[in-house]
């Protein structure tokens, strides 16, 4: 069997939610059937050696540029043509993009569609491509991968996708995430947070990942306790798109809100595990990796009520009301104090986290896979 595999999604040198799902949920797959024939598609300036096995060929078949007119031309005429030259079994896009023409079996991955639920998050030439063609994408599969029962069920209602043609793969957890020393905990506060416990969130500052609100939520958490936590944000900053600026501004505790800029994965490992809790409260999630990586770190989490965000979190985190700043002030104001809750929440996110390994996703992958080989 060949299978090829879309990795554009790599291109950028520094992966992210998707890019880290992509790398270890492909390895595994890979890993888990040295008999298979895996044909990597990736961008021409793509070194890096996650898919350096004997079952693996390289095929540096995409430009780095990104615009929409573009994904068009690289999926119908890039791919068109690498998938009638090469004949793989099955087409697997990490990205969720098709070849609309090819009657090669092909299986998105969709992360989420948060773009058809709130469109003005994204550029409009992004989105317009967005809307327009997953719809397309969502039609033309012969299975559709996705990370929890939310998107499953959202994806097949937004789209009129019968669900058991959708395969919930669920997400893992990184290996390098643990809990630290008390003294590496020590270190890591006095580098970060100038030896002060934090609060802390990582991941992109965009909209929905509602940062405007946490900075708010904690400034009434600071009022109201008169705490010396501090709250740690991790990730690339986009002050002109988000209204984080203004609610950083307008904060009577600005000095104790620091802004990372993005972390390393070493340093990220660290400043994770030295956080007094994982304060996550996006307003739309297809996972949210952070959740299960903050439970690894021994790190106990406040995290959102909406979308899949409760699924992932089970009862191993403080639930709140994303849209509520109070909401999120109280959950961070109970953990403070609430010693007892803060170790339960620890000891059970310690049973929660076994629920997901990438080898079990890899292994719900290939199972998605051999359905679509016997739905031909």
């Amino acid at each position: 069997m060949t299978i090829a595999i879309n990795c554009w999604v790599l291109r950028n040198k520094k992966p992210d939610g998707i890019g880290y799902f992509t790398i270890y949920a492909m390895v595994n797959l890979i890993q888990n059937h040295p008999d298979v024939h895996f044909q990597i598609l990736c961008d021409k300036n793509f070194t890096e050696d996650y898919f350096d096995f004997k079952n693996v060929s390289k095929h540096p078949v995409f430009p780095a540029l990104r615009h929409p007119l573009l994904y068009m031309w690289y999926m119908e005429i890039v791919v068109g043509s690498f998938l009638k030259k090469n004949k793989p079994d099955v087409f697997i896009s990490a990205d969720g993009f098709l070849n609309l023409s090819s009657q090669c079996r092909q299986i998105p991955i969709f992360h989420d569609i948060n773009f058809e639920h709130n469109p003005k998050d994204l550029k409009l030439k992004n989105r317009l491509y967005y809307r327009f063609f997953f719809r397309k994408f969502a039609q033309k599969a012969i299975r559709i991968a996705t990370i929890s029962e939310y998107s499953k069920k959202d994806i097949a209602a937004f789209y009129k996708i019968a669900p058991d043609k959708i395969d919930n793969i669920s997400g893992g957890i990184r290996s390098n995430f643990f809990p630290l020393e008390p003294s590496e905990i020590d270190e890591t506060r006095k580098k970060w947070s100038n030896g002060k416990p934090y609060f802390f969130f990582v991941g992109s500052m965009h909209p929905r990942k509602n940062i405007k609100r946490l900075i708010e939520a904690f400034t009434l958490f600071k009022q109201n306790t008169g705490s010396d936590l501090k709250l740690l944000l991790a990730g690339s900053l986009l002050w002109s798109t988000t209204g984080i600026k203004d609610s950083y501004i307008k904060s009577a505790y600005k000095d104790d809100i620091i802004f990372t800029g993005r972390l390393t994965d070493t340093e990220l490992q660290k400043v994770l595990g030295a956080a007094y809790a994982l304060s996550f409260v996006p307003i739309f999630e297809g996972f949210g990796l952070p959740i299960v990586e903050a439970m690894q770190s021994g790190v106990p989490v406040i995290c959102s009520n909406v979308t899949s965000m409760p699924e992932v979190a089970g009862e191993a985190a403080l639930i709140v009301d994303p849209y509520n700043i109070e909401s999120i002030a109280g959950g961070m104001e109970k953990l403070y104090k609430n010693n007892n809750l803060r170790n339960r929440l620890i000891e059970l996110g310690h049973i929660r986290k076994k629920q997901f390994s990438w080898d079990k996703t890899a292994k719900l992958l290939w199972e998605c896979i051999m359905k679509a080989v016997g739905n031909n």
